[in-house]
């Protein structure tokens, strides 16, 4: 048997970490592009009838190896299995949650709720600045 915490991700085909909180809902999903990925922030928005809508946002392309560093700098492969209850006596805050498909078939699955695993923090603001930085496409196409 492996020890999750000493695994690295060496390929994935998906990542996804969704977020909610009191006035918002978004989700962010990189998937795998040969030798780039493709990042795209959805606004989650909930319909009047019931239900959701995704809207994407925005979508980014950058290296795939990139973002398999990025993915082993924050230590992903020790969050499976992570489940944050929410603390006591917190009103609010956020919920999250974490699925990732890697090494040709792996899942890692986290969630939690104002309670975070290990550099998730710093998970979320890279995805960001991946969104800031990277070279914006347009339904799968660079933008010219």
């Amino acid at each position: 048997m492996f020890d999750k915490n000493k695994r690295k991700v060496v390929s994935f085909d998906s990542v996804n970490l969704s977020l909610s909180g009191m006035r918002y809902s978004i989700e962010y999903e990189i998937i795998r592009l040969e030798a780039d990925a493709e990042l795209t922030i959805y606004d989650i928005r909930y319909l009047t009838g019931g239900g959701t809508e995704r809207v994407p946002e925005k979508t980014v392309q950058y290296p795939a190896g990139n973002v398999i560093e990025m993915l082993n700098e924050c230590g992903v492969m020790k969050w499976d299995g992570f489940h944050g209850k929410h603390p006591r006596n917190v009103r609010d805050g956020e919920m999250f949650s974490f699925t990732a498909v890697v090494n040709g078939g792996e899942k890692i699955r986290a969630d939690g709720s104002e309670n975070f695993p290990e550099n998730y923090h710093k998970l979320n603001s890279m995805f960001r600045e991946l969104l800031e930085t990277g070279d914006e496409t347009q339904n799968g196409r660079e933008d010219k």
